[in-house]
């Protein structure tokens, strides 16, 4: 058992690391031939003047740009740089080491090639007008740490105005995998998704989209109890009429008590916290903690630093723990639901990813990690290490879109398994293969 002075160290770790291997790098994705190029006459085929054939092609058909170009496995990952992390406003340059985090991730989990775009407007029409610009070279948007409320409208607007998958994985990924944990925690300590009280601390574009897709799933909202920075959310707080309608409505859908004060008000007698707010750690007190009913599960999932340590939450009486980083159990990040969720989406070509969509990507997980036979108050979904669980994902994702009919291609269940399986196995060989040729260079540091 490592010491609280271990941990910490531990803890601070990556962060350390991160400034010296960034500039090792340079950056953590490049472009690479797909085709092959056997030699210099095949230019003739690749570009002028072979490529005009599929060109006139696309023109007759604009579907079969899926067919003859990257369209079918490239996505765009867009963000404004205004709500990164728990860093908050620090603009589009300084996001640019996530969205490329984000574009890792998505190959390397996932098989998807992603392109990081950070724009340098904060005007929501002009941010709506560039995606929608973007739409003819990728098949799909990952929306990505944009300041509420304006990420709500962002999304909503693109979704019906374009013909591609359009998602802010703040939201909807977060939602996600946030269901994934709480379905296999709520069965481990015996308890039942339409029976627990929930304090939810945060109403941010996260904390918002979990409540509405735990509520799809199961969840009483009348047992749900929000709070922002100003307290819980409650029918008396009119102040948010205007400005912030999906707090609002959850002003007047929730919290069926109608309690009012603060955090620790919200915290009381409930037994599941989820927590998306400031980051820690002592956001989240352990003496709140204390005050939750037996079998406490909590989800402190702030990043960089959760609301608290994980070993404080379990000194306080918490049953079961789970934070947003790979470096303590029970990781509850997105990076488990975004790179599926679009590989599933983009081997149908689904026209958007619905919240059954999530939903099913959620199951999945929870499913795999039961299946497993290793389900614990330590294990409570897969983690990144546990490949095999994507192709899974993917494909349930992938069915669901053919079942709600928002996929252009009918495709079986066995075989988007397949595919995803195949793709995301080349991708993880591909690195492994530029690491063992030196063509991206040893780590400097253990």
């Amino acid at each position: 058992m490592l010491t609280k002075e271990e941990l910490l160290a531990k803890a601070k770790k990556p962060a350390q690391d991160a400034m010296i291997m960034h500039p090792f790098y340079r950056g953590k994705i490049q472009v690479v031939p797909r085709c092959a190029v056997r030699s210099l006459d095949d230019f003739a085929i690749w570009y002028t003047p072979g490529v005009a054939e599929p060109c006139k092609a696309i023109k007759q058909n604009k579907e079969l740009v899926y067919e003859h170009t990257c369209k079918w496995n490239t996505v765009a990952v867009v963000s404004d740089g205004t709500r990164v992390l728990g860093l908050g406003d620090i603009g589009p340059e300084a996001a640019m080491p996530v969205m490329e985090g984000k574009a890792l991730l998505f190959k390397y989990l996932g098989g998807v090639d992603a392109v990081p775009i950070c724009l340098d407007t904060k005007d929501p029409d002009e941010f709506v007008k560039t995606v929608k610009y973007l739409q003819p070279s990728f098949g799909g948007i990952n929306l990505e740490d944009i300041a509420q409320p304006k990420c709500f409208g962002i999304l909503e607007r693109l979704r019906k105005e374009m013909e591609i998958p359009v998602w802010h994985d703040d939201q909807q990924g977060t939602a996600a995998v946030t269901l994934a944990g709480l379905i296999n925690a709520v069965k481990l300590v015996g308890k039942k998704m339409d029976e627990v009280k929930i304090s939810m601390i945060g109403a941010g574009a996260a904390n918002i989209r979990i409540a509405w897709v735990i509520i799809a799933a199961g969840v009483k909202p009348g047992n749900i109890i929000m709070t922002d920075s100003k307290g819980i959310l409650h029918p008396g707080r009119t102040e948010l009429k205007e400005q912030f309608k999906e707090k609002w409505e959850l002003c007047l859908t929730t919290n069926s008590e109608g309690r009012v004060g603060g955090v620790a008000d919200a915290i009381k007698g409930t037994d599941v916290l989820i927590a998306l707010s400031t980051p820690g750690p002592d956001t989240i007190k352990k003496e709140w903690i204390k005050t939750m009913n037996d079998d406490a599960i909590v989800f402190a999932c702030a990043n960089p630093i959760p609301e608290i340590w994980p070993w404080e939450a379990k000194e306080a009486g918490a049953r079961i723990v789970a934070t947003g980083r790979s470096d303590f159990p029970n990781q509850v990040n997105n990076s488990l639901g975004f790179p599926a969720i679009f590989r599933g989406a983009l081997d149908v070509r689904a026209k958007t990813i619905t919240d059954e969509m999530c939903i099913a990507a959620a199951e999945e997980l929870a499913r795999y990690a039961e299946e497993k036979g290793l389900l614990s108050e330590e294990y409570l979904i897969p983690t990144m290490d546990e490949w095999e669980v994507f192709p899974r994902e993917a494909a349930a994702v992938g069915a669901k879109a053919v079942e709600q009919g928002v996929a252009r291609i009918n495709v079986s269940k066995e075989d988007l398994y397949k595919k995803a399986e195949e793709l995301i196995s080349m991708a993880r060989e591909e690195t492994k293969l530029l690491m063992e040729k030196g063509l991206i260079p040893p780590a400097p540091i253990d």
